[in-house]
């Protein structure tokens, strides 16, 4: 039915801004924090595949202990903190500067958080339990360990079918947390009055939920004397939720400081980044089978990733290119990696396995290069064509469902674990 006068038509919002230089800029950063750990990541485990665990559980060295050092280091604390300071970040925003309208419904923020793992993880997980099962009932145990993300609790399974997806067990553990502790954080903040009160607030609550698996990690190691080899007991949420902790905390402190106040010039940028990468390198080096490096590891290189996130997100806009690591960070081959990194993660395993089965990684100790190269090669390859096919479709129909208005996260939905 038409009218020949037509209906006043009803106000449009406003389009939204387009983000600044200096947002855009951050965001490149992290998703080139996130392309350099997703490659250390296919190099890291074509290391310790390639030439094995030795009786102890210990990663063999190589031949320079340095580099040995370097190759070591292990980057899923980057990827655990960087996932709980984006995530974090609204509700931390909510919480001490009463931004309610930035949080999105808890069904909505599942809804999203499922649409940007789920999809290709299941695939993966079907895909390669049927090719090492190829008679059913085959281990049925642990397909259905892996569909439900349990399988981090299982000591002889943890590493089955897509060892890495050990850690999505641990991120699936903090989305649930986080939909049930970002509001009650948020209710709890609506009570005080003042700004820094609801830091203080906040910030404890960080800290108490870094500390509880510090404590855990100290009570079984020196109390129960549990072997580092007990998987569970030092990979599962109990264990490694400070790590989260630790991301929870940069969003709350970015969000105290706001946008003006605390930003640091590149002098001070590259001396933090120094600082932190130097610690990183030093724990990874000091690390060996059962002493305090060893132990203490994940929580302490957790704190020394924020330090380095909070260098790269707090630099002053007008020094930012001053600071050449971070050019490295926007290089479009890095963040191109950095896009394409869920998929990387998810099937570098694989396709290493499958390689080495077809006899096309060399035998001998001295081929990690080789084989890493080549590994790194086929991955990026099967990654690019996974996320085209597979994760971009998917992130079209979490866009579509994202109609209530709430902002979108700082980076582009997702975390890439090891």
């Amino acid at each position: 039915m038409t009218s020949l006068v037509a209906p006043e038509a009803p106000a449009r919002p406003a389009p939204p801004a387009r983000p600044a230089p200096a947002t855009r800029g951050r965001a490149l950063e992290l998703q080139g924090f996130r392309g350099l750990a997703a490659l250390s990541t296919v190099v890291f485990h074509v290391w310790q595949q390639y030439y094995r665990y030795d009786a102890a559980g210990a990663h063999p060295p190589l031949d320079n202990p340095y580099v040995g050092a370097l190759v070591s280091l292990e980057v899923i604390d980057l990827f655990f903190v960087m996932s709980a300071y984006l995530l974090t970040l609204s509700y931390a925003r909510a919480a001490i500067d009463g931004a309610e309208g930035s949080v999105r419904p808890w069904r909505v923020f599942l809804f999203r958080r499922a649409i940007r793992i789920l999809p290709l993880y299941f695939l993966a997980v079907l895909v390669v339990w049927s090719m090492r099962n190829p008679t059913l009932p085959g281990d049925w145990r642990d397909l259905v360990q892996h569909l439900t993300f349990t399988h981090v609790f299982d000591r002889g399974r943890i590493f089955y079918t897509l060892g890495p997806t050990w850690s999505l067990s641990l991120e699936v553990a903090f989305y649930l947390a986080l939909v049930v502790l970002g509001p009650l954080a948020v209710r709890a903040c609506r009570g005080l009055r003042t700004r820094r009160a609801r830091v203080a607030l906040c910030a404890s609550g960080c800290v108490a939920l870094f500390a509880l698996p510090a404590g855990w990690i100290a009570y079984a190691h020196y109390v129960r004397h549990v072997p580092h080899t007990d998987w569970p007991v030092y990979f599962g949420p109990q264990a490694r939720f400070g790590s989260f902790a630790a991301g929870m905390a940069l969003a709350v402190l970015l969000t105290a400081l706001g946008d003006g106040r605390g930003r640091i010039g590149a002098r001070w940028v590259t001396a933090l980044s120094v600082a932190a990468f130097g610690g990183l390198y030093a724990l990874s080096y000091l690390s060996a089978p059962e002493n305090f490096a060893h132990t203490f590891y994940h929580p302490l290189a957790a704190l020394l990733w924020s330090v380095l996130l909070f260098a790269t997100l707090r630099v002053r806009r007008r020094e930012r290119e001053r600071v050449r690591w971070h050019g490295l960070l926007r290089a479009r081959w890095v963040t191109a990696v950095g896009l394409i990194s869920y998929s990387l993660y998810i099937w570098h395993e694989p396709v290493m396995l499958e390689l080495d089965k077809a006899g096309l990684l060399p035998s001998s100790g001295g081929g990690f290069p080789v084989a890493a190269l080549v590994v790194v090669l086929v991955a990026l390859a099967v990654g690019t064509a996974s996320y085209w096919l597979v994760e971009y479709p998917a992130s079209l129909l979490g866009r579509a469902k994202d109609a209530g208005g709430a902002s979108r996260d700082f980076y582009p939905e997702g975390s890439t674990t090891r």
